[in-house]
């Protein structure tokens, strides 16, 4: 016999409604950026993925350069998909991307109709798909009209190649335009998937706002700053880390002794709230009603079911937040 996910999978994961939308998302969805190319032993994803649909991880986020090399995540996803999971793909959200280079000449990049709805048919048979979940855009073209791009976005929906559509990398009132266009041409807006986390706020800046006032889901990428809100920095750089590596993500110029501190004290008042590090920097971006979901990565099985566990306690007082901010702010 195969695989067969736990029977008690949606016992413990909170589900939350997207937007004002009929859809719920679980508050901890899995990334497929890094882990799924090949570069990793497709066992270790296939590892990854079932143990995240056990404890009710029902959303993966791929795009199509997603590796590496690019393309490589979604092709081995779907080959997961379709070994394990093709008997519960109902009770799957599976979402793409397009947006960055992937491949030569002028119609591989950006957001153009051309490439948008041909990166689409690329994704969907890597993936041995029909259709897809949700198709974002990755991020704003600043030469192609944005009504040309929501336009290619409405059209894949009423191809019946995408249920819903979304936004990622846009500021607020590009999104705001977007989410107008979206709206009037009748397919709104789902979601907007930012680059959020303790350390890397601009979403504050009015984007929150924006989705609120919209009623557009928010699932936060990199929600612990490339590893920097984990315990994995907390006595400095160890030689087999991302930053040790020269990571183009995480380089050790990020990690000054300045950063180390923050990451210390914000670890002590995670241990007093009886949490691991990554679990109240996960707790504190789903404390936002705006936000749906938060986006993982993963290397091992720990890692998920650690996200997991923060699900135990994302309700912070006045007194920690405060706390929180004086740590960010670098005063003592």
């Amino acid at each position: 016999m195969g695989y067969q996910p736990d029977k008690n999978r949606y016992q413990t994961m909170q589900y939350r409604r997207c937007g004002e939308s009929g859809l719920k998302l679980p508050a901890i969805s899995l990334g497929l950026w890094h882990n799924f190319g090949d570069a990793t032993l497709i066992e270790n994803s296939r590892q990854l993925l079932q143990r995240a649909f056990d404890v009710g991880i029902t959303h993966f986020d791929l795009a199509n350069n997603y590796g590496p090399p690019p393309g490589s995540a979604e092709r081995n996803f779907g080959r997961i998909l379709q070994e394990d999971f093709l008997p519960w793909r109902d009770e799957l959200i599976i979402s793409t991307k397009a947006g960055y280079t992937m491949w030569d000449g002028p119609y591989g990049d950006w957001g153009s109709r051309k490439y948008l709805i041909s990166s689409l048919d690329q994704s969907l048979k890597r993936m041995g798909l029909e259709y897809v979940d949700i198709f974002y855009h990755h991020r704003p073209d600043p030469e192609t009209p944005l009504l040309e791009t929501m336009k290619a976005l409405d059209h894949a929906v009423r191809q019946g190649k995408v249920l819903y559509v979304g936004l990622s990398n846009y500021p607020a009132e590009m999104a705001r335009a977007a989410i107008e266009i979206l709206n009037d041409l009748g397919t709104p807006c789902l979601i907007h998937q930012p680059k959020y986390s303790m350390f890397e706020r601009a979403p504050e800046e009015g984007l929150l706002d924006v989705l609120h006032q919209t009623g557009v889901g928010c699932i936060p990428f990199s929600p612990l700053a490339g590893g920097q809100l984990t315990n994995r920095y907390l006595n400095g750089i160890p030689a087999d880390s991302r930053a040790a590596s020269g990571s183009k993500f995480l380089n050790p110029d990020q990690l000054t002794e300045e950063k180390l501190e923050k990451v210390r004290r914000l670890n002590a008042l995670a241990e007093r709230r009886g949490q691991k590090l990554s679990q109240m920097a996960l707790a504190w971006i789903l404390r936002h009603d705006t936000v749906t979901s938060v986006l993982i990565g993963a290397s091992k099985t720990a890692q998920i079911d650690d996200a997991v566990g923060t699900l135990a306690n994302c309700h912070f007082t006045s007194d920690e937040l405060a706390t929180i901010e004086t740590i960010l702010s670098g005063s003592n």
